[in-house]
């Protein structure tokens, strides 16, 4: 069975439940899915093993957490060049943290990105649920 990782970094826990939303998604796949708080991981060995990444964070004043951009440098020692991936983030008034993760794992980390990162202000209103869960299937199916 194919593993994803994804990893949070929530500020209200916005993020966290958009996390878990995306993990049912690929749960629906059969995809066994493993999710943490940007706090749990200490080292880059820690995201060995994977076959999908998924990076988010809720942006606050127009960026991503401190706590995830300093995960994006320890994944950056992580040999990620060429896996899938995905991102996704919260936001009240703007979303830059999600597009700013995609283009670094993109961009820096030479990931093979979905299509475009998943930008919600929560999954609980306006169909997040369901963009939340189309997001998991989407990224599934990059491992398929």
């Amino acid at each position: 069975m194919s593993k994803a990782l994804i990893v949070y970094s929530s500020r209200t826990g916005q993020t966290k439940n958009i996390a878990e939303l995306i993990a049912e998604g690929l749960r629906l796949s059969a995809i066994d899915v493993a999710i943490k708080d940007v706090t749990e991981i200490k080292r880059e060995d820690e995201l060995a093993d994977y076959d999908l990444y998924v990076f988010g964070s809720s942006t606050y004043h127009g960026a991503m957490m401190d706590r995830m951009k300093s995960f994006l440098f320890l994944a950056e020692r992580a040999e990620l060049h060429g896996k899938p991936g995905g991102s996704f983030g919260s936001f009240g008034w703007s979303g830059e943290a999600a597009e700013r993760i995609y283009d670094t794992m993109k961009n820096i980390y030479g990931m093979d990105m979905v299509s475009t990162p998943l930008m919600l202000k929560t999954g609980a209103v306006g169909g997040g649920i369901k963009v939340a869960h189309d997001y998991g299937r989407e990224l599934a199916a990059k491992i398929a």
